[in-house]
């Protein structure tokens, strides 16, 4: 934790980004996102040489040399983005609102990946710059798959069942006129009279809210026909007009193409140091006069430890940030409101406390904050005093609006990484509300994530608001690492905005470019076994027929013997290999993963997946 210096002091030299002076060299065979690391590398200020490699080395400086090695799994059958979503169970979250396990048309776990070993070499360098002795670490795609689906995964392993029904069905919605658009509303009185002024029955506006709700936490919503038939009966400006005057947002879904010709260039985060700040040195114990209990287990050798992090979060996206935050060594104290966080209540359960909230916020200390009181406001920037990291992601203003921005505590604690996770970063002017789906709707995340023989719809797995997390906490590892290099205090900003814009990078280029954006029918989709399926390697054509020889007396003309649907997924699998195609089972209930060794089980009994590093 850093002591702050709150008396004016010249302030040190300073580097324009936390990589500058620092160059990479790449070797081996190629990982899963080579390209994405080399530009988020650049962009943090690195001179990136060489060819794209699986084993990146960084170095140059005065904190010496690290090394990021990242791969696809430990196990030889898993060689692509297609076999990963296959077997940590993307496939069959993402598939759930259309009634079974379908690929991601957007190299989703590749990009985890890609995002993950960035935080790696960051959190590497911050250790060295803080005295410590990491030198390298290895991020495969298949633990990042698995931190993709784990509170999906945690629910599946808990001691009660969900909420909400598991079945096919959920937005987007259709207008007469073809528009299609998502909703969002977190209100179910706004839900009601959006759809009463539709003419939608009673009964269905009843019965629809409750999966509408839960869709964040289950990836589908099996809502009442009768709700997509009363939009099919407007024409848009009607639907629009109902929406504004019920305080509903409604998003059409927007094409790869427009958002290609709006796209600013800009990076995914923005980092910020502030004139004239600085702060003192590492102090471990000094967060003990916080009065708040200090967690146990928090490794000395990992990166991050001794530092502080105060995190109001909501939801996913800041809660996963610091989560990964304190997976690689930090002190976490989560600020709740009276009472506690409600969702802790949000089943299913384990041990009485959510699965879901567990996922991500296991290990966490906690400390009740009424941030509508001006002494719990004092109280918070007394805390924000001695952490080295605020974070948080309220509604865009209302920091400002509750005297607790970044230069509100700049005033308390100068060498402060400042940390906003956002939904649009203010970017993108009248832009809707900015959760998961709204802005995969505004983006084209949700035509980008569906092959061309599907209709574009944004997944109702939680794709942006992971990803953000992920850029959430690269944003912070990358000003902490500033802060060191500067002694400057730090505001990070990141954003569900910057997180869609990475996702859909290779198809907003092929958009931007006049070639065709999505991919070709039947991408990623499995195929059908006697008793499952299987998914076959990206890197492999599609076999129209594949049959296994017959293996008796040969009439004439040469028979053949039973199509793969007639096989069992065994013997499917062998036949394929012998052929020289790479393929897997596909994990249809994610439940069936809590059986892997790679899962463990918390004090309460939750699943929880391993962490997405490993350092050496």
């Amino acid at each position: 934790m850093a002591t702050p210096i709150t008396q004016a002091i010249p302030a040190p030299a300073r580097t324009a980004a936390p990589l500058d002076g620092l160059r990479t060299e790449n070797s081996g065979p190629p990982g899963p996102a080579d390209g994405l690391v080399a530009e988020h590398l650049r962009l943090l200020g690195a001179d990136v040489g060489g060819q794209p490699g699986g084993l990146v080395t960084l170095g140059g400086g005065e904190l010496g040399e690290v090394r990021a090695r990242s791969a696809w799994s430990t196990r030889a059958d898993v060689v692509d983005e297609a076999t990963v979503q296959a077997v940590t169970g993307i496939m069959a979250v993402h598939g759930r609102r259309d009634g079974g396990p379908r690929g991601l048309a957007v190299d989703y776990a590749a990009t985890a990946t890609g995002i993950l070993t960035v935080q790696g070499l960051l959190a590497a360098l911050l250790a060295r710059a803080r005295g410590g002795q990491a030198a390298e670490v290895e991020v495969t795609a298949e633990r990042a798959g698995l931190l993709a689906v784990s509170q999906y995964l945690a629910a599946a392993g808990a001691e009660e069942g969900e909420a909400a029904e598991l079945a096919a069905g959920g937005p987007p919605f259709t207008s007469s006129d073809g528009v299609v658009f998502e909703l969002e509303t977190l209100d179910p009185g706004v839900w009601a009279v959006f759809w009463r002024s539709l003419g939608a029955p009673e009964d269905a506006v009843r019965r629809g809210w409750r999966p509408f709700q839960f869709r964040y936490a289950t990836a589908c919503a099996p809502f009442p026909d009768a709700l997509h038939e009363a939009t099919r009966g407007h024409a848009w400006e009607r639907v629009r007009q109902a929406a504004g005057a019920a305080g509903a947002d409604v998003c059409r879904l927007w094409s790869l193409q427009e958002r290609a010709d709006e796209f600013d260039g800009r990076a995914p985060w923005e980092l910020s140091t502030r004139a004239g700040s600085s702060y003192g040195a590492v102090s471990p114990g000094a967060s003990e006069s916080s009065g708040v209990p200090r967690s146990p287990g928090v490794s000395a050798s990992a990166p991050l430890a001794g530092l502080t992090v105060l995190e109001a979060g909501r939801r996913i996206q800041a809660p996963l940030a610091a989560h990964l935050l304190g997976l690689l060594g930090a002190d976490v104290i989560r600020v709740e409101p009276p009472g506690g966080d409600p969702l802790r209540g949000m089943p299913p359960a384990c041990s009485g406390v959510s699965a879901r909230w567990l996922a991500l916020n296991r290990g966490k200390r906690a400390v009740e904050v009424d941030i509508k009181s001006a002494a719990d406001r004092d109280r918070l920037r007394a805390l924000a005093a001695e952490a080295d990291v605020f974070l948080h992601n309220w509604a865009p203003g209302k920091a400002a609006q509750l005297g607790l921005d970044d230069i509100d505590l700049a005033a308390v604690n100068p060498g402060l990484v400042y940390a906003y996770t956002s939904g649009w970063a203010d970017r993108l002017p009248g832009a809707p509300l900015g959760t998961d789906f709204m802005v995969q709707a505004r983006t084209g995340v949700g035509v980008a994530a569906r092959p061309a023989d599907e209709l574009p719809a944004p997944s109702l797995m939680t794709l942006l608001d992971v990803l953000g997390g992920l850029l959430g906490a690269e944003a912070v590892l990358a000003g902490l690492l500033l802060r060191e290099r500067t002694g400057a205090g730090v505001r990070v900003d990141s954003s569900l905005l910057g997180a869609a814009d990475v996702l859909t990078a290779p198809a907003r280029t092929r958009a931007a470019q006049g070639l065709e954006p999505r991919r070709p029918a039947g991408f990623r989709r499995p195929l059908p076994t006697a008793d499952g399926l299987i998914a076959l390697a990206d890197s492999r054509a599609l076999p129209y027929d594949v049959r296994e020889p017959f293996s008796g007396p040969a009439p004439e003309p040469p028979a053949t013997g039973p199509a793969l649907e007639q096989l069992s997924t065994e013997r499917a699998l062998r036949l394929l290999r012998d052929r020289g195609l790479s393929a897997v089972p596909v994990v249809t209930d994610i439940a069936d993963l809590l059986s892997s060794d790679a899962i463990s089980r918390d004090t309460h009994g939750a699943p929880a997946v391993p962490a997405p590093w490993s350092f050496l």
